[in-house]
């Protein structure tokens, strides 16, 4: 294993914490503190989210993988298809 292999490997583990942070909020609530911890769901989610930019920077910084040129048009995408399904949910049913 080389370098990037080992950052890519990293980045996979992080989005996976990021993953299971967020189904603990959603099956227990943001604002519940597991026994043993000292931080709220939500608290915790965010600190598994910064990890995950935290590998994501070091793959910029390096060189490994750069930002395309409508990364911020993307983001807007992703939010404006986000609301545009919660909506879609929210007809059928599916959301309160």
């Amino acid at each position: 294993m080389n370098r990037v292999d080992h950052l890519l490997w990293t980045l996979a583990e992080e989005c996976a914490e990021v993953a299971q942070r967020a189904s603990k909020a959603a099956r227990f609530g943001l604002e519940e503190v597991q026994p043993g911890q000292e931080f709220t769901n939500a608290e915790r989610l965010m600190h598994e989210y910064a990890d995950l930019i935290g590998i994501m920077d070091v793959l910029v910084r390096d060189g490994i993988i750069t930002f395309p040129h409508d990364f911020n048009e993307r983001v807007r995408n992703k939010r404006d298809r986000f609301d545009k399904f919660l909506e879609r949910s929210k007809e059928h049913g599916r959301l309160d």
